[in-house]
């Protein structure tokens, strides 16, 4: 088998050989379609690379009996497997033939059959290097089935041969990341049968990208193509960060049916100096004219035409215009319909309990009642945990259990965030749950009603349809557990508008200050870089909004360090948020330390975002401390502010006015705040509402600013995953949207309509 085999020698079968992006470049080759020219570097070339360093043995003897629901020691064993291959010698007629392929990836088909006689020489003097990706695809031995996408790395504008070698090097490596061995071991996939091929390809130089869809996904129309267009790289689309240029064509005569023109401020390109992405200046001559021209439209329709007639079902396209030469970058098929599922008790059951529903489903398990975290380990796979109410560092026997029941707390209480999050039934603020029930009493939890049945009871599960709806305001998701990243970033959402801090750290076992206290800061950074960096890579090309953290003094003191904490009388209205950062600013500065190491490696997709603002000033100190660690809040990184105290919506304008990317409404607390309630106080929850006139006007007022300065706005509240927010959030114009994994198809749906007037 040949270890060097280029994208003409590639067809859609050659999963084996080129895992499932190189076998798909190459079949789209094959039929004459415009594909940046590129080779894959074989999974059997990787499998000689590790048997050349007889590093098999060492490898899986690292990861033999690993327990994968142990994060800290998942981590520690996926960083040992790396730095051991890493380490590893590249057979030196490897590295040559890795080498001569590259340098000559720009040149045309003649030049590849002189590369099989090694007839080199000639072309080489004066040769400039040239600028490529170099991406993962991984497959599996007699397993083609099998879905590894997204789990490995991708490393863009590399140039250079040592360059190129050590990419090269690190792909192999990201087989073994945490998110890889962790979804392996979980799918019963055997280490030794799943192979990794490289893709090294020419990287395009995107004056103008976009997306084609061969079937209209605002209307399922079969008889209209739909393309999107930007300026720069198509990031811009991806991220949701721009309102692109949509056309609307008929498939059978190419003729454009409408047009919806957007201003677009801004785009990315490729410095090839810098040989990164950055930000630049869309000019203004530019800035309003329409994208692309009726000949590049009618050009991408015939290859959508074409590429549909290939293979045979509707397709999603990515294209990249260089130099007025369109590329095709990939294709996949569209799914029109996506399924959202509902699980209903059938018949009748005796009721013990009634709550509030916080996290919908149902299912049943024996009682577990936990009085404090020392108690954590009693829970068990397949228990019902039962709480007063739950803090952080409950979160490791929350993951255990297959439902979660309180005696306190409402629809914004830790339990239910956190359940919605990992797709378990919850039922908060019963009152007597851990008084009225037992241990090991089974139990069935319906956290769609919000009521607790005694015993067992038969469980119906149904599917709903919604059509999988193309909106202009992008629906994102919540993520703050790094293993739900990738089952989360299945759900198709827009990116992730809130990431909290807060679990990854009680998690640690460590309260922050006390790594700090100690001088441990690179062991707090490389916590933050390491769960982070498992979220952003499940949304890479998609924006990943992170919340720096906001530790209430009292949901940590079981932390190791957290008993030094003070105690008020009201921690939801004490020292957290930024006012807490910027108190302890060495807290805050690991964090941006991570966030800056995160950019740095390729995953510029991360932005920041503070949190309980109320005044200018402290925008302003948080950017000072991001310039110490070397990133430049808004130029290098998205640097964003959390609107969820009454004194920022009254102060919106002179927050834009200090230069931000984006605002994030916080609906959990803005509500909180200016209704006067106390969102974790069962007995009054039933007054706690998010559409509540002062908030919906709180809202739009804000929105209203933020168009005027062209800042993005956005909410990560509980609130956004409510159909009726939702629609008032798009008629009143937001820009996206984050709502729970489980609702963000139905949200789109209900998007979809608000936009069209439905």
């Amino acid at each position: 088998m040949e270890e060097i085999v280029w994208f003409k020698d590639l067809k859609a079968g050659d999963i084996s050989v080129a895992g499932g992006k190189g076998a798909n470049l190459g079949e789209m080759f094959s039929i004459n379609l415009p594909v940046p020219n590129g080779f894959a570097i074989s999974a059997q070339a990787y499998k000689r690379f590790i048997d050349y360093n007889h590093a098999s043995k060492k490898i899986f003897s690292i990861l033999k009996n690993l327990d994968v629901e142990n994060n800290d020691l998942l981590q520690l064993k996926a960083n040992e497997v790396q730095k051991l291959i890493l380490e590893l010698k590249v057979p030196e007629d490897l590295s040559e033939k890795i080498i001569q392929s590259y340098e000559y990836i720009d040149k045309n088909k003649e030049l590849f059959d002189k590369l099989a006689n090694k007839n080199l020489d000639i072309f080489r003097a004066g040769r400039d290097l040239p600028l490529v990706a170099v991406r993962s695809s991984a497959t599996a031995e007699d397993l083609p089935e099998a879905s590894f996408a997204g789990q490995q790395a991708t490393f863009l504008n590399v140039k250079g041969k040592q360059q190129v070698l050590d990419a090269v090097k690190k792909c192999w490596a990201s087989l073994f990341t945490a998110r890889a061995i962790y979804y392996r071991i979980k799918n019963n996939f055997p280490h030794e049968k799943v192979l990794i091929s490289v893709i090294i390809q020419k990287q395009i130089q995107s004056q103008k990208s976009g997306v084609i869809f061969t079937v209209n996904p605002l209307n399922n129309n079969k008889d209209e193509i739909m393309i999107e267009a930007c300026y720069g790289l198509g990031e811009m689309i991806v991220s949701g960060s721009i309102h692109p240029d949509q056309y609307v064509l008929s498939k059978s005569f190419l003729k454009v049916i409408s047009k919806s023109l957007n201003r677009q401020e801004w785009m990315l390109k490729t410095d090839v100096n810098l040989k990164e992405t950055v930000k630049r200046k869309v000019p203004q001559d530019l800035m309003y004219k329409q994208i692309l021209s009726d000949f590049e439209i009618r050009q991408l329709g015939e290859f959508a035409k074409k590429i549909e007639k290939h293979y045979d079902k509707p397709q999603d396209i990515e294209y990249a215009i260089e130099n007025a030469q369109i590329y095709i970058v990939q294709s996949r098929p569209i799914t029109t319909l996506k399924k959202e599922s509902k699980d209903t008790i059938e018949g009748s059951g005796e009721k013990i309990l009634e709550g509030l529903a916080a996290s919908p489903g149902v299912a049943f398990g024996k009682v577990k009642i936990v009085k404090d975290p020392s108690e954590l380990t009693k829970v068990e796979k397949g228990d019902v945990l039962v709480a007063v109410m739950t803090t952080p560092d409950y979160v490791p026997a929350m993951k255990r259990a297959v439902a979660i029941v309180t005696d306190e707390g409402g629809a914004t209480a830790h339990a239910a965030i956190v359940s919605r999050e990992m797709g378990i039934p919850c039922v908060v603020g019963t009152e007597e749950a851990t008084k009225t029930l037992t241990d090991h009493e089974v139990i069935t939890v319906d956290g769609t009603a919000g009521v607790v049945y005694k015993g067992e009871l038969k469980i119906k599960h149904e599917e709903k349809h919604y059509k999988d709806a193309k909106t202009n305001i992008k629906v994102k998701t919540l993520v703050d557990m790094p293993e739900f990243a990738e089952k989360s970033a299945q759900t198709g959402a827009d990116g992730v508008g809130l990431v909290r801090l807060e679990i990854m750290i009680a998690n640690s076992g460590t309260h922050p200050r006390k790594y700090i206290e100690e001088g441990k800061q690179e062991e707090y950074t490389n916590l933050i870089y390491n769960g982070v960096k498992e979220i952003a890579a499940a949304f890479k090309g998609k924006s990943v909004w992170v919340r720096t953290s906001d530790l209430r003094t009292d949901e940590y003191r079981s932390l190791k360090g957290g008993d030094e904490e003070p105690k008020e009388d009201n921690p939801m209205l004490g020292c957290h948020g930024i006012r807490r950062s910027l108190r302890d600013t060495e807290i805050l500065k690991c964090e941006f330390e991570a966030f800056r190491r995160l950019h740095e490696e390729g995953l510029s997709n991360v932005g920041v975002m503070i949190p309980f603002v109320i005044r200018v000033d402290e925008i302003r100190k948080a950017k000072d401390i991001m310039r110490e660690v070397g990133l430049e809040p808004v130029n290098d990184i998205e640097f964003g502010v959390m609107i969820e105290t009454p004194a920022s919506v009254c102060i919106i304008e002179d927050i834009c006015k200090e230069k931000i990317s984006f605002i994030s409404f916080g609906t959990n607390d803005l509500t909180q705040l200016t209704l006067g309630i106390d969102r974790n106080n069962e007995a009054i929850a039933g007054l706690f509402d998010e559409m509540h006139p002062a908030i919906l006007k709180q809202i739009k007022d804000v929105i209203n600013v933020c168009k005027t300065y062209n800042i993005e706005s956005s909410i990560c509240g509980q609130a956004g995953s409510r159909t009726e927010m939702a629609q008032f959030l798009a008629k009143a114009g937001i820009d996206s949207i984050s709502v729970n994994p489980d609702a963000v198809n139905k949200i789109k749906h209900f998007v979809s309509e608000a936009e069209h007037g439905v």
